[in-house]
């Protein structure tokens, strides 16, 4: 009993995980990349994939220390999948690290400049833009617009739900 209770992973812990765990299945919805246009690439993927973590910290975002936790455990998740993807691809590990900065840095500026789009909301001038530079940066078309839309309505979908659930790693996404 005592080893069951010290081994168990904390609430939050496990929460993060699960949302994580939302989170990939989410981006990997073949609409992102057949009606939305995200481009089916290692970096479309990444923008896709951390798009939808950075929707999740922005819910919980501010609604207290057990969000703050939850939150925590689901970016080191989120981490420890990159660096897992990345090894899988074949990285070597003296350069895992290197490129672990890098992603890491990538993500935090998203995350900052997610952050200062969604500020600006109900315009959606700013999201359309980051769009275009991160999501779409290689594509010939950009139809941002759509993406925006979606994002929008996963956000109010996010907002919906009550914070209970998300602390228990339970998320409903709305369909693309």
């Amino acid at each position: 009993m005592l080893l069951d209770r010290l081994f168990r992973p904390r609430p939050a812990l496990a929460a993060g995980r699960a949302l994580y765990g939302r989170a990939v299945e989410q981006s990997r919805s073949p609409a992102l990349y057949s009606q939305f246009g995200a481009p089916d690439t290692v970096e479309g993927r990444f923008e896709i994939y951390s798009l939808h973590v950075v929707l999740l910290l922005d819910r919980l975002r501010g609604q207290g220390e057990a969000a703050s936790e939850v939150s925590q455990s689901l970016f080191d998740t989120y981490v420890k999948g990159l660096d897992h993807a990345l090894r899988e691809m074949g990285v070597g590990d003296l350069a895992v690290g290197r490129k672990m900065r890098k992603l890491g840095e990538a993500f935090y500026g998203r995350g900052k400049s997610y952050e200062t789009a969604f500020a600006t909301l109900p315009d959606t001038g700013a999201l359309q833009a980051l769009l275009t530079r991160t999501v779409y940066a290689d594509a010939e078309v950009t139809p941002a617009p759509r993406l925006v839309a979606y994002i929008l309505a996963q956000r109010a979908a996010l907002a919906g739900q009550p914070l209970e659930r998300l602390l228990a790693g339970e998320v409903d996404w709305a369909q693309p």
